[in-house]
């Protein structure tokens, strides 16, 4: 009698079981799942295959635990939502592949064909559901050792493998970013001879795999691996324009494709937040283009982060990352991310400040831990140094920000206002005074206050020759309304 392992204990696997028996055909829980218990690591995705028809044991089981079956003939597959649980049935089947696609021909097969058209040995094994064999791993292509040796390895022919479906070459790459792994010699050397092959693949998948790199413990090991095989220029040739290091004489400026991935991981260290590590990706993505050498200073890089965030949108776009609110945040990131540095390097002036919290806004935080993550100098009294003065630049934000309300202040004085005063139509006026007073409170010469702002558009419609027809009272806040009850019928 095989050991039951944890997860084969629960009833869902044991009704799978009976109904499998019942019907006369082998099932299986192959893949992640399996995996990833003796990664120890949580997972949810089960998938079960059979040898004949997957849909109908999936219906069977629907029937049993009165849950909800969703087929997808097309596929020859099933998913059942019951108690929480999702299971996905699938016939075991072999395939074939057209050299200019990555949709496989498919056929009936053995449980072995099922597991030698998987990607990886570490997600061909599974377990028997069938009778006294319940709980037996099934492990033809070895991958319990390649779990032990922490090898990413395919099943067969790693070129058949990739050529067949060439997102195995980003998964292979993110399996061993996620999980710390090493890509087997063969294996590795496969992906370098099929990179092109890539360009079959939709920018949507890649990006699915690049984003779970992004989002991994250490991803440098993953931009790393991408770079080594030579993918990195075939599906992000900006950050591949990164690598190397120019000298004039004896003046070098840093590799900033290894200055990036520390940022990243120095973010990944502190953070969780996916676009906040986009960031870090991208915050000197235009030194490339903005890179100068002058003989007096050496190597410049100015307004790379001006035209860093311009780039953003057109590298969101093409890699089908979403054109949203998440871009605008990489954009508004990359466009700061030099502000709080200089800010450390010089007398933390309050207007400084106040403009940095005025730009910032609600983003702040994010903004420091970027800036943070961006020290990444190898002398150490120079990473103390201006990490210190970074908790001046912090304590400054705290106590301006609690005495005067600059994060995403409105100035109190509207262009509405303005015209109503003067009885002006839209006109640069307008604009003039509006800005000069967001200037005076930015810069500390009035508070952020209706009184002193009222007083200051007086001084300055008057320099232009304006006249007052009447006065404008303080708008007052809105009270919010209570939400109406729903009353039902």
């Amino acid at each position: 009698m095989n050991e039951i392992v944890t997860p084969l204990q629960k009833p869902i696997f044991k009704t799978i079981s009976a109904i499998v028996d019942r019907l006369g055909v082998e099932a299986y829980v192959v893949g992640g799942y399996v995996r990833d218990y003796y990664l120890h690591r949580p997972s949810t995705d089960i998938d079960v295959v059979v040898v004949g028809s997957g849909i109908e044991v999936a219906e069977a089981l629907g029937r049993e635990v009165r849950g909800k079956v969703s087929v997808f003939k097309t596929f020859g597959t099933a998913m059942v939502r019951a108690g929480g649980q999702e299971v996905e049935f699938v016939g075991a089947r072999k395939e074939s592949y057209s050299h200019d696609s990555r949709k496989p021909q498919v056929e009936p097969g053995t449980l072995e064909d099922d597991q030698r058209r998987r990607d990886f040995t570490i997600n061909a094994m599974a377990w028997c559901l069938n009778g006294d064999r319940y709980g037996e791993l099934v492990d033809p292509f070895d991958g319990m050792y390649d779990l032990d040796d922490c090898i990413i390895r395919t099943p067969c022919d790693p070129d058949i493998t990739f050529s067949d479906d060439p997102l195995r070459m980003m998964r292979a790459i993110r399996f061993a970013t996620q999980l710390g792994f090493d890509i087997d010699e063969e294996t590795f050397e496969a992906i370098e001879r099929n990179k092109e092959r890539i360009k079959i693949v939709s920018k949507e998948r890649i990006v699915t795999e690049l984003n779970k790199i992004v989002l991994s413990p250490v991803p440098s090991i993953g931009f790393d691996l991408l770079h080594m095989t030579g993918l990195l220029e075939l599906i992000f040739p900006e950050m591949e324009r990164l690598c190397g290091v120019d000298r004039v004489g004896n003046h070098a400026h840093k590799d900033n494709f290894r200055h990036t991935l520390k940022v990243l991981d120095n973010v990944a260290r502190k953070s969780d937040d996916l676009w906040l590590r986009w960031a870090a990706v991208l915050h000197d993505i235009a030194k490339p283009l903005t890179k100068a050498y002058d003989r007096k200073v050496g190597w410049t890089f100015h307004q790379h982060e001006v035209v860093g965030s311009k780039m953003v949108r057109d590298i969101f776009r093409r890699l089908k990352l979403p054109m949203n609110e998440h871009m605008k945040f990489v954009q508004k990131m990359v466009y700061l991310h030099l502000r709080p540095i200089i800010l450390s390097e010089d007398m933390v002036t309050d207007s400084a400040v106040r403009r940095l919290l005025f730009e910032a806004g609600d983003d702040v935080e994010s903004l420091m831990t970027l800036c943070e993550a961006d020290i990444t100098s190898g002398i150490d009294a120079k990473v103390k140094r201006f990490l210190a003065n970074f908790e001046l630049v912090r304590r400054k934000m705290k106590d301006l920000e609690e005495r005067d309300r600059v994060r995403n202040f409105q100035p109190p004085i509207t262009g509405d206002i303005i015209m109503q005063c003067y009885d002006l139509r839209p006109c640069a006026a307008i604009g003039e005074i509006k800005e000069v007073i967001k200037n005076a409170i930015l810069d500390g010469e009035i508070h952020n206050d209706f009184a002193e702002a009222y007083a200051l558009m007086e001084r300055l419609a008057e320099e232009r020759g304006l006249k007052k027809v009447c006065d404008v009272a303080e708008p007052q806040p809105v009270e919010p309304q209570p939400d109406e009850v729903a009353t039902e019928e």
